[in-house]
């Protein structure tokens, strides 16, 4: 899934579908354990991108929140990944209990494991990603999209979808489809490579690199994907969980939700203080620390939460269906399982999120 070129929408569905296999596999592996025993203690796989819009899980491992709150007895496995669906598969393959993780992505591994793969927990985090295109391209209007070559983090990962369905809805497509737009998927560090040498005309993409390519490659922001959405509200990361995690070990899940939530809001009082530690970690995981100018700008389009904004996610799905990615659109009803978040929120005195 390096590129998307030579993949149309039948192409698409089949590598979510060969994802299938991974799945079967997966779940196999998974009636044997979730959480793995180690020495007497169990070991708590979670995974997370070293991204501002995980910002809970790079802060709250930084601080020892999780673990603080599970106990000398639970051992946290941090597990890092660069996009979606390498996240998925891992969690099909057994190597990881929950992660932090894009929509598309979880709606993907709930189709393809016909709902028994994953449950979303909690919210992290709201907006932080946007579409930006070089200056020197002329790109002005969603006209000037035509004949142009872009760039998303991953095939079906959350901005791929949402660059694709942007075309769909302004009477635009991909080359794949008929259209005369080029989408090439490509990990975010080679987007803003491609950026800066002007061999791509625009990226859609998470923060921090949106704010990256406008810094540090000069780009300008040509759509806000908060524009795009009632009050500003999408959801761009949240966490989920394998089922049998949840079943055997829901002492376990509400304790991470309740450092998660604490995480959260410290994040909101101490906006500062968090931008500070974030970027150090970020430093520490990928070698280089961001611009401080890019993690304000970048700060300033995202909103830390543990709401999952439910609503979003049905929109997600129905864009995925729109791009080509599922043959139907899904049945999402069983998706969610927020009843050891709600208990937190009301031990804690805050409302319940649905």
């Amino acid at each position: 899934m390096a590129n998307g070129r030579g993949h149309g929408p039948a192409g698409w569905r089949a590598a979510w579908r060969a994802l299938g296999v991974v799945v079967a596999a997966g779940l196999a592996a998974c009636s044997a354990s979730s959480a793995t025993p180690a020495g007497g203690k169990m070991v708590l796989r979670v995974g997370f991108f070293p991204n501002v819009t995980h910002s809970q899980a790079l802060i709250g491992l930084a601080r020892g929140d999780f673990a603080k709150a599970l106990g000398p007895e639970v051992e946290i496995k941090p597990v890092q990944f660069n996009a979606g669906p390498s996240a998925i598969e891992a969690l099909f393959a057994d190597e990881i209990d929950m992660t932090y993780i894009g929509p598309n992505p979880a709606i993907n591994g709930y189709v393809q494991s016909k709902g028994e793969a994953l449950r979303i927990i909690a919210g992290a985090t709201s907006g932080g990603a946007a579409f930006v295109v070089r200056p020197e391209a002329g790109i002005h209007s969603p006209a000037d999209l035509h004949g142009r070559k872009l760039a998303t983090p991953q095939l079906g990962n959350t901005q791929d979808v949402a660059l694709r369905n942007y075309l769909i809805a302004q009477g635009l497509d991909t080359v794949e489809r008929g259209g005369d737009v080029e989408v090439v998927p490509t990990e975010n560090s080679q987007i803003l490579n491609l950026f800066k040498l002007g061999q791509i005309d625009g990226a859609w993409v998470p923060e921090p690199w949106a704010s990256r390519l406008i810094v540090e490659g000069g780009g300008q922001l040509f759509l806000d994907e908060r524009d795009l959405w009632p009050d500003g509200q999408f959801v761009t990361a949240h966490i989920i969980a394998s089922p049998r995690l949840l079943k055997e070990h829901p002492d376990v899940v509400r304790a991470w939700l309740e450092a998660h939530v604490d995480v959260t809001q410290w994040e909101k009082d101490h906006p500062q203080e968090a931008q500070a530690l974030l970027n150090s970690e970020i430093e520490r995981l990928t070698g280089k620390k961001l611009d401080p100018q890019v993690l304000d700008l970048a700060w300033s389009r995202l909103e830390p939460t543990w709401d999952p904004v439910s609503s979003s996610l049905v929109a997600s799905a129905e864009a995925a269906y729109h791009a080509g990615f599922l043959e139907a659109e899904p049945d999402l009803s069983g998706i969610y399982d927020l009843t050891l978040l709600n208990q937190v929120l009301e031990a804690k005195g805050d409302p319940a999120v649905h």
